[in-house]
């Protein structure tokens, strides 16, 4: 039986996987730093966004890492590389299966060490947050890159074959 660490670790490595995927089909490393007009975020900023996010709230917060965030860094830094953007995938994938496979499950149901907005939530309902606003990013991350290039492949975004009971029909 897959355990909802397990769920979760899977569904944030697909999601970080589909992100070095998305970063890696920009034909010209100059667009991911492009904003057109009416799209306030790059997609280099969504991208420190999304793994700075990952990396602080469950490598350091509950995982104790030593990462220490620096989200208006994550919106304001300009012409990043594109070599470190992918580095920045790969710690934070280290980041949270480190984390989330040694993370007690009991855990899940107790507050989170850290308020949110103001309130208290249990660290289970936090990090189905996280997976949901990892993913909605992502998605503006894909609309932005096919606005500024005009197009381009898919990038392989939300395959179910990658969560963690995935297995073969034995029907099919």
């Amino acid at each position: 039986m897959t355990t909802l660490l397990q769920s979760l670790e899977a569904l944030f490595t697909r999601e970080l996987n589909t992100l070095r995927a998305e970063l890696e089909a920009y034909p010209d490393e100059a667009d991911l730093w492009k904003t057109p007009p009416g799209i306030s975020n790059s997609g280099g900023n969504l991208a420190l966004h999304l793994t700075g996010n990952l990396q602080h709230f469950i490598g350091a917060v509950l995982g104790k890492s030593g990462y220490v965030r620096n989200r208006d860094a994550e919106f304001g830094s300009r012409n990043v590389s594109r070599a470190e953007l992918l580095s920045q995938v790969d710690q934070a994938i280290a980041a949270v299966s480190g984390t989330l496979r040694k993370l007690d499950p009991a855990k899940l149901e107790q507050q989170f060490p850290d308020p949110i907005a103001k309130m208290r939530l249990a660290t289970g309902d936090f990090l189905m947050h996280l997976a949901s606003h990892f993913s909605y990013h992502l998605g503006q991350l894909d609309y932005h890159r096919r606005s500024v290039t005009g197009g381009g492949a898919v990038a392989g975004a939300l395959s179910p074959t990658k969560l963690a009971s995935a297995v073969p029909d034995p029907n099919s």
